[in-house]
């Protein structure tokens, strides 16, 4: 028997190569337990939705890591990672410009109002132009995750274009400085993104400015005020004018396009400078992991996330995976941390099963520290139900050749 297991992350608990990795010793366990000495194949494709987690599906995928000290989000310079596989590379923004690499992230302590209205998206630049001096000339930019609000006027810094005041001087990072902007300085742009080509992976249809903007919408998550929010989208309506009047009009339509409010404005500049096509993020992920091909002969395809519920319908990785094992005309089973759908909703959905940690360990705040066990031992019980659904596979095809025999 063979087992594709393609998960997402399970937020707060696991990556997903750590998921796949505790599914499939607890599978294993569960079938050489019932079936001894048969055969059984798992093979782990990690995946993502183009947020958090794209960077481990492309190592998964056969992508190699580097990495490149570039500036955080608070200018403090960071280390930070990407992937690359032939002139092909994956680079997750957080990694270099989200809140999880902001200073103290994660001692319980939100962001600050001056972090909301400074914080830079610079370094997702500088890790750009890393990719582009290895020679990678198609890029793959996952967003989410964000620190910054600054309509990703840190990534043009990054690629060598100056920000300038009136009087000439350059601008500091982030949103609030940009209602200081005059002009913008290109000459020193790298000439090499001519050549390359950009495709931003993003689930987000925001748009840059107003009230579902990038400013209204996420700056509160980033430290942002009431008043921040009305400062930075007047500040970012600015910067799109002089984008406007530097390289064209197009840059004004930019503004309204849906994923232009991604990640603090970093989706406007990839589709107005860059211009990046936008694409659902789990579709990105699924075709450079080549999932669909490699779904070939196998019998079982197991997906999840840690919370499964009704925005895992509109998109998300479990929905992109059951639709790829759909099409190859494979059974499909989830698992997840919890599951919050209605009957109604699972029948719906595809899979053929779904099983939650919480089925196990009612205790949610135990499910979450204690996934990595409960995943193993999940996996126990499906693969013992596995051991039953194939001995009943091989029963029948052995009663089959028989009353075959005697025609």
């Amino acid at each position: 028997m063979r087992v594709v297991i393609a998960p997402d992350k399970f937020k707060g608990s696991l990556s997903a190569p750590e998921v796949a990795s505790r599914l499939s010793a607890g599978l294993q366990a569960g079938f050489a337990a019932s079936r001894p000495g048969e055969d059984f194949e798992a093979t782990l494709i990690p995946v993502a939705d183009g947020g958090e987690g794209t960077l481990d599906a492309a190592a998964g995928s056969g992508f190699t890591r580097r990495s490149a000290t570039v500036t955080g989000p608070t200018g403090q310079p960071i280390k930070a990672e990407f992937a690359v596989r032939g002139r092909e590379a994956v680079i997750e923004m957080a990694a270099a410009s989200g809140l999880a690499v902001l200073p103290g992230f994660g001692d319980g302590s939100a962001p600050n109002p001056e972090t909301a209205k400074s914080s830079t998206s610079l370094g997702t630049g500088e890790l750009i132009r890393a990719a582009l001096d290895l020679g990678c000339r198609h890029i793959i930019l996952g967003v989410g995750g964000s620190a910054n609000t600054d309509g990703g006027a840190g990534v043009l810094q990054g690629l060598g274009a100056v920000l300038l005041d009136a009087d000439g001087n350059e601008l500091p990072g982030g949103g609030a400085a940009l209602a200081r902007l005059d002009r913008i300085d290109f000459s020193n742009l790298d000439v090499r993104l001519e050549i390359t080509e950009f495709v931003l992976a993003s689930d987000v249809d925001n748009p840059l400015l107003g009230r579902t903007g990038a400013a209204a919408i996420f700056g509160p998550q980033k430290g942002a005020t009431p008043d921040d929010v009305a400062s930075l989208d007047a500040a970012l309506a600015h910067f799109v004018r002089v984008l406007a009047s530097e390289i064209g009009p197009e840059a004004q339509d930019a503004a309204q396009a849906p994923g232009a409010g991604a990640a603090g404005g970093v989706g406007y500049i990839a589709i107005a400078a860059l211009g990046a096509a936008r694409r659902p993020g789990i579709d990105v992920v699924l075709e450079f992991t080549e999932l669909e091909q490699r779904l070939a002969g196998a019998d079982l395809v197991i997906t999840g996330e840690g919370s499964l519920d009704e925005q895992s319908l509109l998109g998300k990785t479990p929905m992109g995976v059951a639709r790829a094992a759909a099409r190859s005309g494979i059974p499909v089973i989830a698992v997840c941390g919890r599951s919050t759908l209605s009957p109604e909703q699972l029948s719906e959905s595809g899979f053929e099963s779904v099983h939650a940690l919480t089925g196990l360990e009612s205790n949610v705040e135990k499910c979450i520290a204690e996934a990595g066990p409960l995943l193993e031992e999940l996996g126990k019980h499906i693969g013992v139900r596995l051991s039953e659904k194939s001995a009943l596979t091989q029963d029948a095809a052995r009663t089959e050749t028989k009353e075959q025999l005697h025609v």
